[in-house]
């Protein structure tokens, strides 16, 4: 169950609860709204329209239109396409159970025992009008009503409604896939009841885990008006600079603080028809934009829609996935001037290979400021471009600068929005460039320079404030108030650091660990902030640690590149030390005299996880991404992952009152697989979490919620465990049957004779060896003992380094 705690202020809209939502229309977006409603344990009811013809199965079955599997066949196919689909919609396929599905016709008035009604059909305003009538005739009062429109006026959604339900009713624009892309727009109607927008914005927020931005009711909203602009000014600039289409995904990418799609394969993936049609939108229903010229579509762009090549949907738009002679995929490029595809080519801009090493986003993009290449130019232009307009659309699309920044950043996946990248480079930096490029700022952000205002945000005892247009003066960001953003904290309250990590307060006698080395690997640094951490909190009498960084991953695990160098250098006994520290960092999280919290998110890999399970408690975000992924490299956990299995296993096997193998040989098989959940919920569903530890929507509320579980343990009188003594293996009967297993798999080639041997070394640890004893009890030194051999003896194999210089230049797995 996915857990949170609320707190006093949040008590009133808190009030409202919901147990079952409508959703009216079952496709791309209906359905998966309908999977993450799910996630988060509402009853759904899913319906559509009613079939008008039979198609070729059933008519084969000899089944009529009033049939009902063909009556309810759209929103059946409709769902089951989107629980099969990737990404998973769903934090585990059970989940399903808790959506039912049903027809306009025959289920209709069902809706009147749901607190919520969601509207996500077509988007054309006569037939949400029509659906909203027949929504008016069947709904209990009260109850919320809302539409998932992406641009469509909310105020002529509800004309002509009751009262009633024109103050229940609202926008709420999720993005697509809802599941993964944080933003949730709340858009109110002109007689939407205040309140109404307090509850969104909390249940947003709270439960379903979204960066929930208040809009108006403007066409497009914030984030696709902001974030469309942007586009809009890239394509007009790759003309003028004459840049590549490499060239552009490569800038509008990860070395701007952007996705790795850049903006031609993100137009693909989105598909070219919609963009034209957003782009279209906006410039008719906008007609006093300042760059409502910026709008029109390119030469090229109307181009490739006049030979119906949309991207992904008709396989190919910028980019063309094909084969070559040889059978071997081949993604070739467009030519923007010729419409002709070509293959691609390697991007070589200097602007971007001086970036390349620099890990901070305001230094890259000072970089590319002052850079003079076609690279620069680009980037200088296009912020520019983006800062003007941003500025220009307060008070027009949104009150404060902050709405606009979140909803980009969480609509787009970018890291800073607008404002926030206009600080990065410095805005009094920026002022005397906008004339040249025939861009004028709004008036507000001279009259906040002329106050001696530098910055759209600052930061003051551990807060952050934005600069309010209306009162001229930094407020606090709503909703932020008891958050903890480590980004706050670092400059004034670190109290430890390395290159690699470092320990800071967070106030209320609680320490936070946090790695930043690259990707947050677990080399030498990190493992020294740990102990430094947990030490300095027990030598100056703090409440306890929580472990957690605000990185992209938490962790992909160990420095692999240090392990194959000294293993390479054949230095056997350094390789040991360091596979024993890692194990006793470990068993240090766990044994510590105060309570350790690990908070993970997205990619927790390898050591990371190894470390989480040691944990007194885990606060993990639902997106959580776990797992023991070292026979990917061919080795085994060793930083007492497979140990604490056993340990698990055991424990299994007192509550259960059972001594077998089915549950030892799950957790052969997810370690062997290299299985990483795909949620914190099917995480625990593999033990890894454990049903004491917490799961936490909103991953911006994860280390409040760590904190909190620290302050809980120590308040209750905290006693550190003891190494553990009891722990019951299986011993050799079932490592003989493992081993045949196994030998079963090797034989039917599927597993690689490495691969096998990988296998019997988990297996091995996973049994405690080969003991003969009926009732076998061991220690977890026993078993951290044999983890660390069975580890070191396949580091030492050839197929081994094989595995790991291959993931360290490809990225991915090698099997040999």
């Amino acid at each position: 169950m996915i857990t949170e705690k609320t707190s006093p202020e949040t008590s009133r809209v808190s009030a409202r609860k919901i147990q079952k939502i409508a959703i009216l229309g079952s496709g791309v977006m209906g359905s998966r709204i309908a999977c993450h409603f799910a996630n988060i344990g509402v009853e759904v009811l899913l319906l559509d329209i009613v079939p008008r013809e039979l198609n070729a199965k059933e008519q084969a079955q000899g089944l009529s239109l009033e049939h009902p599997a063909v009556r309810n066949r759209l929103v059946n196919e409709a769902l089951m396409s989107a629980v099969k689909g990737k990404p998973a919609p769903l934090y585990e396929q059970s989940f399903a159970s808790r959506i039912k599905t049903g027809n306009f016709e025959d289920d209709f008035e069902k809706i009147a025992d749901c607190d919520w009604v969601m509207e996500v059909v077509v988007e054309r305003l006569d037939i949400k009008q029509l659906v909203f009538e027949k929504v008016e005739k069947y709904r209990k009062p009260g109850s919320i009503i809302t539409s998932n429109t992406s641009g469509i006026p909310i105020h002529m959604m509800s004309e002509g409604r009751s009262e009633d339900f024109r103050h229940n009713f609202a926008g709420t624009h999720f993005f697509n896939p809802p599941r993964y892309l944080r933003l949730l727009e709340v858009i109110p109607g002109p007689d939407t009841d205040p309140a109404l927008l307090d509850f969104l914005m909390y249940y947003g927020d709270l439960f379903l885990g979204k960066k929930t931005v208040l809009c108006k009711d403007t066409p497009a909203f914030i984030a696709n008006r902001v974030g469309v602009y942007a586009m809009s000014r890239v394509f007009q600039l790759v003309d003028e600079i004459g840049l590549t289409i490499e060239e552009v995904d490569k800038l509008t990418g990860p070395a701007t603080g952007k996705p790795k799609t850049g903006t031609f394969r993100l137009s693909d993936l989105v598909g070219l028809d919609t963009t034209v049609k957003v782009l279209e939108g906006i410039r008719q229903n906008c007609p006093q934009d300042e760059s409502r010229a910026s709008f029109e579509a390119p030469s090229y762009v109307k181009g490739l829609i006049e030979k119906g090549w949309f991207g992904d949907k008709t396989q190919q738009g910028f980019y063309k996935k094909t084969k070559d002679e040889k059978g071997n995929r081949v993604i070739l490029s467009l030519d923007l001037n010729t419409l002709e595809y070509r293959p691609a080519i390697k991007v070589d801009l200097p602007s971007l290979k001086a970036t390349k090493n620099l890990s901070d986003l305001g230094k890259r993009l000072n970089v590319f400021f002052e850079a003079d290449d076609k690279g620069g130019q680009f980037v200088r232009r296009s912020a520019l471009g983006l800062f003007a307009y941003a500025s220009n659309r307060i008070p027009e699309i949104a009150d404060a600068l902050y709405q606009i920044d979140d909803a980009v950043c969480a609509g787009f996946g970018w890291d800073k929005g607008p404002f926030e990248t206009w600080d990065l480079i410095g805005l009094k930096k920026t002022l005397d460039q906008f004339e040249g490029e025939g861009l004028k700022i709004a008036d507000w952000v001279t009259e906040m320079l002329d106050a001696g205002h530098e910055s759209f945000y600052k930061i003051e005892n551990g807060k952050k404030f934005y600069y309010d247009t209306a009162s001229k003066s930094y407020q606090a960001i709503p909703g932020t108030e008891s958050l903890i953003l480590l980004d706050n904290f670092r400059e004034n309250k670190t109290v430890w650091h390395n290159s690699d990590a470092s320990v800071i307060d967070i106030g209320d006698g609680v320490l936070n660990v946090e790695f930043h080395s690259k990707m947050n690997t677990l080399g030498e640094g990190c493992i020294r902030a740990i102990h430094e951490g947990i030490d300095y909190a027990e030598k100056h009498g703090y409440q306890g640690v929580v472990i957690a960084n605000e990185g992209t991953n938490f962790s992909v695990g160990a420095n692999l590149m240090l392990m194959a160098m000294m293993a390479m250098q054949q230095d056997w006994d350094e390789l040991a030390n360091a596979v024993h520290q890692f194990q006793q960092t470990a068993m240090r999280i766990r044994l510590s005299s105060v309570p350790v919290v690990m908070a993970p998110h997205a990619m927790c890999l390898g050591g990371g996880c190894e470390f989480s399970m040691h944990a007194d408690k885990i606060v993990a975000a639902a997106e959580s991404y776990i797992g023991l992924v070292e026979v990917g490299v061919g080795l085994i956990p060793g930083g007492g992952g497979t140990k604490e299995f056993a340990l698990r296993a055991s424990d299994i096997y007192s509550e259960n009152g059972t001594v077998g193998n089915a549950v030892l040989q799950d957790f052969l098989m997810n370690i062997a697989t290299a299985k990483v959940s795909t949620s914190a919920e099917e995480a625990r569903a593999m033990h890894v979490i454990r049903p004491q530890d917490q799961i936490v929507l909103n991953m911006e509320h994860r280390i409040k919620e760590a904190k909190e579980a620290v302050l809980a343990l120590a308040a209750d009188g905290y006693t550190p465990p003891v190494e553990r003594k009891d722990i019951k293996v299986l011993g050799r009967n079932t490592l003989s049957t493992f081993y045949a297993g196994i030998a079963g798999m090797q034989y039917g080639r599927y597993a690689s004779e490495h691969d096998a041997k990988i296998s019997r070394k988990i297996a091995w640890v996973l049994c405690g060896g080969d003991l003969t004893g009926e009732d076998n009890r061991v220690s977890e030194q026993y078993l951290l003992d044999i983890e660390r051999e069975a580890f070191l003896s396949l580091l030492g194999e050839q197929k081994t380094m094989q595995r790991i210089q291959h993931m360290l230049q490809t990225g991915k797995p090698l099997r040999n």
